[in-house]
């Protein structure tokens, strides 16, 4: 991160950067202080802010809604064209009753509402407890921090020892362990019958084993329009399941253009990863995406699990199954640990690692 000099001032950005993480008071914090301009640090270059405009839309896009009651083969059909399409899609009739939705929602809410003293006790970088609190996961690697902070917590392989976990949301996690795991397993069935596999071909890769959660805290941003709540980016893992509140920001890149991924109470929303695109041979979809910063008075919350494969040694490919002389593979094989070095030594920046492996 260089020095820059700007109207005769000089501007050492790196040493911003660190005096914001050394804080440890997160973007809350800096709310909390009464600012009405943003830090220079948070405001992103012009060709990330001109295409935050709304572009006029010929017709509504929506990501597809698909009901888990259904018969079998109608959800496998429609999470494989979901998938083959947006890379999105919302479920219903998931299981997890509204109200541990609701209560998870308000724990990760009440958690960054706490004192700036008591968060700082978990702000770290270094997540060897399975449990941290920082504002911007790319914050040394970016051109420009994005206007969130976040409360990070290791599900699995074992769940982080819950002393660990604050108290204001302890329960609230580990209910929502329980619920996401199951949930997790029955996607990746029905994501590998949508390829023509065995259900359990995505699973048996160890893919529902390493669990990360992420509960993102978007405050109310005063310029709206220099900064974002997370830049565009793909998910490096296998599959995102994703809670959100009610006051939406979510947006996806299909056909070129931003669809606004508008909340639906009671509602998830689950989204294919780099690795599950690698796998399945391009038949499905990793798409950029991203969250506008927050314009209204209440913060956004939501709340991610991204599921990996804990196998971190082993090869990983497109599936045998899929490729043959007419459709040779796309990629070529990689180890995982690699895979993710990479993705958390670079910014979040829009720019999928999958053509990095592409043959």
């Amino acid at each position: 991160m260089a020095t820059t000099v700007d109207s005769g001032n000089q501007y050492d950005r790196a040493e911003e950067v660190k005096r914001f993480d050394d804080s440890k008071i997160g973007v809350k914090g800096l709310v909390d202080s009464g600012l009405t301009t943003i830090p220079r640090i948070f405001v992103h270059p012009p060709e990330t802010l001109s295409d935050l405009k709304p572009k006029p839309k010929p017709k509504s896009v929506a990501i597809p809604t698909i009901d888990l009651s259904g018969t079998r083969s109608t959800v496998v059909e429609q999470v494989a064209a979901a998938s083959r399409s947006f890379g999105f899609f919302q479920i219903v009739n998931h299981g997890i009753p509204v109200q541990v939705l609701d209560r998870m929602i308000a724990s990760i809410r009440a958690f960054h509402e706490l004192p700036t003293d008591v968060k700082a006790r978990f702000y770290s970088r270094d997540a060897g407890t399975g449990v941290s609190f920082i504002s911007n996961v790319d914050l040394f690697h970016s051109k420009a921090a994005s206007w969130r902070d976040t409360l990070q917590i290791r599900l699995g392989p074992t769940l982080a020892e819950l002393e660990h976990i604050p108290e204001v949301c302890r329960d609230e996690v580990v209910q929502w362990n329980l619920h996401s795991t199951t949930l997790g397993e029955q996607l990746m069935g029905l994501l590998s019958e949508g390829l023509g596999l065995d259900k359990d071909t995505i699973k048996n890769t160890t893919c529902l084993d390493a669990r990360v959660m992420v509960g993102h805290y978007y405050p109310c941003c005063p310029q709206p329009d220099l900064t974002v709540g997370i830049a565009s980016h793909t998910d490096p893992g296998v599959l995102t399941l994703l809670l959100q509140d009610h006051t939406g920001g979510l947006q996806i890149k299909h056909e070129g253009e931003w669809v606004d991924v508008k909340p639906v109470h009671g509602a998830l929303v689950i989204n294919i990863a780099d690795i599950l695109q690698i796998m399945s041979n391009d038949e499905y979809k990793s798409v950029e995406h991203r969250v506008l910063a927050n314009p209204s008075e209440e913060a956004r919350v939501s709340i991610a699990v991204f599921f990996n494969p804990s196998a971190r040694e082993a090869l990983y490919g497109p599936f045998a199954e899929l490729t043959s002389p007419e459709k040779p593979a796309h990629y070529r094989q990689f180890i995982y640990n690699d895979y993710m070095r990479r993705f958390f030594t670079k910014e979040l920046d829009g720019k999928t690692l999958t053509n990095f492996y592409k043959l």
